[in-house]
């Protein structure tokens, strides 16, 4: 048999310590220490990094400085051998005379002779402003106008006809006879163009470009002078001169992208940064050339590289020494933290109070088990002390959350069996939805928590009313008290009466309890009496009640507005009353029975309703009379919905009984002008108006104006 575990150490136990009293740290002390160690490493490497990182940017920065000042040093200086060149043909200028273009002796001993600065260029030309070539000098000798390069012609053309110095392009046959050509116009006293005057400089001549000049202070770099279009006017090699700067390795993306922006030739300098080169280039906007500067990133910066090599070794020194330093200070810290421990246990030992967990040596605390389902680390030392703590607290943990599991039972069981909604939300959110209200609004709880209170209403505008009269209520009354339509799932509306209360007492920012009661079949019965009262039971048009009421308000809001006169000086009419009654419509009653009649108005309504909809309104007046009010129409277009209305009845033939009825309408036409001021005045004149078509011989329509009735006239609905 093996021999027994020893027991794991428990709270009561002594904490382990050395011959002098020092107590031995425990595990997390070790991480900690662990910890520190990394924390000292990475600010180190961190810290190196950084300080290496500067340097290098700092050596760039210096290098790219260095390089841009030189090309625009080198970019002067070569912009200011042009302006010297052009000063001396200057001269030359100057000492020809109008005469002299006369006399081609005179201008040759001028030339060869007269003028020293003409020494300076390699070839002079003359020409007359007709173009004709005067001298030719080339070398110290005459040369035949046919001798001379079409680029030559084209630039003495260009200067006699802008009357303007001019620097050409280059002029290259060959690499040894490249030059450059100067022009300078000669003019008379009036100030137009004599002529002109021309000096060549061979491109590696001292006045512009020796080779000495692209000798460059460093082996790993290139100095380079290019045109506008990328021929390659200096380098140092020269067997690249006269090549392209798209083959310069580390200038060739530099110019393409300089291209593409479509940039001018400016003379500050600029530098840029790629790969494996550094490349700067500086402008001479008068000969439209650039000086590039290329030099290899790697051989600039290998003494830097060097030098931070050195200094990551002095920093990883510096990092193990305080590593070292942090392992013993940590040590020497954590003797407080195990004395602590050793005074909680005796702490303990006195009150008789043990904590609950696994390898504790009391039996009544060892029987309490773990709490189930959560795994507990086995750790000695602090850790494992915190791990019985931690036992404990989720012990209490698990109590609590029985008792809340209970709370949570008895609520939902009040949601549940409530005979109305209960609702809590907050900040617009539907937290909690009881079973009434699901069944009341058509969703399930699932759907409704979590979702925005929005979801309940038809439209944002709903939901911005009712919100607007919620926070008013609780404003006022610190509750909300009223009546709200919701949309239910399917679409259809939902009246309920809604309750709201604070969580805490007058306070909506921490939840709001409501309380629904379905009112809808009450609103809509409250909504069909409403409608009942104002509709005629037979032919669902406005009763008699209605129509009194509506015309009255339209006569009322006609009397407030000001009333433009018409051609007779009177005010003009906001509208028509037609009055109709069915001509013969006693026939059908007393042959075909009354439910034939009730047949034949329920038929004449349907008609008068589907035409008139769009422009106004009909009534039942009574019997077989209807009334007919059209708002804001002229009298013109009255009549002819009038006239509309009476052939549609006509042309309409019943048949009950196997026999057909033929029917018509007699209608008064009155037009609501100044003198209608209310109902009574507006149904006399227009019952009189039907009588008169009653008596011209029925089915026709006519019209009368108030001004036409007379006191003398009946009063009743229609004649018989």
């Amino acid at each position: 048999m093996k021999p027994p575990a020893p027991p794991a150490p428990t709270l009561l136990q002594t904490p382990q310590h050395d011959a002098q009293g020092w107590y031995v740290p425990g595990a997390l002390v070790w991480r900690l220490v662990l910890v520190a160690v990394l924390a000292v490493a990475l600010s180190g490497a961190v810290s190196a990094w950084l300080v290496t990182r500067a340097s290098g940017q700092e050596a760039m920065r210096r290098v790219v400085s260095q390089q841009t000042d030189e090309v625009e040093v080198v970019a002067r200086l070569l912009a200011s051998k042009i302006e010297q060149s052009q000063k001396v043909l200057r001269t030359v200028a100057a000492g020809i005379t109008p005469g002299m273009l006369e006399s081609p002796s005179t201008l040759e001993w001028l030339l060869q002779q007269g003028l020293p600065a003409v020494q300076f260029f390699d070839a002079m030309q003359v020409a007359r402003d007709n173009g004709e070539l005067r001298m030719s000098l080339r070398a110290g000798r005459l040369e035949k106008a046919a001798d001379l390069d079409p680029a030559e012609r084209d630039a003495l053309r260009r200067t006699l006809i802008d009357g303007k110095p001019l620097v050409s392009e280059l002029i290259a046959a060959r690499t040894s006879d490249a030059r450059v050509m100067f022009t300078m116009p000669l003019h008379r006293e009036d100030g137009t163009v004599l002529g002109v005057v021309a000096g060549a400089l061979r491109l590696q001549s001292q006045g512009l470009l020796p080779p000495s000049m692209t000798l460059p202070a460093r082996d790993d770099s290139r100095l380079v002078v290019f045109t506008r279009d990328g021929t390659i006017l200096s380098h140092s090699n020269p067997a690249r001169i006269l090549g392209k700067v798209r083959d310069e390795a580390g200038l060739a993306p530099v110019y393409a992208r300089w291209l593409d922006q479509a940039q001018p030739v400016a003379g500050r300098g600029a530098t840029h940064v790629e790969a494996e080169h550094i490349v700067s280039m500086a402008g001479m906007p008068l000969p439209q050339w650039i000086v590039a500067r290329v030099s290899p990133s790697q051989a600039l910066l290998a003494p830097l590289q060097g030098a931070q090599r050195e200094a990551w070794w002095l920093a990883a020194a510096s990092m193990m020494l305080c590593m070292l330093l942090a392992v013993v200070t940590m040590a020497w810290l954590a003797q407080p933290l195990a004395h602590l421990t050793h005074s909680a246990r005796q702490m303990l030992r006195r009150d008789g109070t043990v904590a609950t967990g696994a390898g504790a040596s009391s039996n009544a605390a060892s029987a309490a088990p773990p709490p189930a389902g959560i795994a507990w680390p086995r750790a000695g030392g602090e850790v494992g002390e915190l791990v019985q703590v931690f036992q404990g607290l989720a012990q209490q943990g698990q109590r609590e959350q029985m008792h809340k599991a209970t709370l949570e039972g008895q609520f939902q069981s009040v949601l549940d069996n409530a005979s109305v909604g209960i609702v809590i939300s907050r900040h617009g959110i539907l937290e909690v939805v009881g079973r009434q209200a699901c069944v009341m609004l058509g969703y399930t709880a699932g759907e409704l928590q979590g979702r925005p209170a929005r979801t309940l209403y038809a439209t944002d505008a709903e939901y911005e009313r009712a919100d607007d009269r919620v926070q008013a209520e609780f404003a006022a009354h610190g509750a909300f008290d009223g009546d709200v339509c919701f949309m239910r799932k399917d679409g259809s509306p939902v009246w309920a009466r809604v309750q709201g209360r604070g969580v805490q007492p007058d306070e909506m920012a921490g939840g709001t309890v409501w309380i629904l009661e379905d009112i809808t079949a009450a609103r809509e019965a409250q909504a069909q009496h409403v409608w009942e009262r104002a509709h005629d039971a037979l032919t669902q048009l406005y009763n008699r009640n209605a129509f009194d009421e509506r015309l009255g308000a339209l006569l009322a809001e006609r009397s407030a507005r000001p009333r433009a006169p018409d051609a007779h000086g009177e005010a003009s009419g906001d509208g028509v009353v037609l009055f109709l009654d069915l001509d013969h419509f006693t026939v059908v009653n007393d042959i075909a029975g009354h439910d034939a009649g009730d047949d034949v108005l329920r038929h004449v309504a349907r008609l008068l309703e589907s035409q008139v909809r769009q422009v106004g309104w009909a009534a039942r007046l009574g019997g077989d009379e209807f009334a007919v009010v059209l708002p804001g129409c002229a009298l013109a277009r009255g009549q002819a919905v009038a006239e509309q209305l009476r052939a549609s009845v006509q042309a309409w033939e019943p048949s009950y009984q196997g026999r057909s009825f033929t029917l018509g309408v007699s209608i008064g036409l009155v037009v609501l002008d100044a003198s209608l001021q209310d109902v009574p005045s507006v149904l006399y004149a227009a019952d009189m108006a039907c009588y008169d078509a009653k008596r011209a011989g029925r089915n026709r329509v006519e019209t009368r104006h108030a001004r036409q009735a007379t006191a003398s006239g009946r009063m009743a609905l229609g004649p018989v």
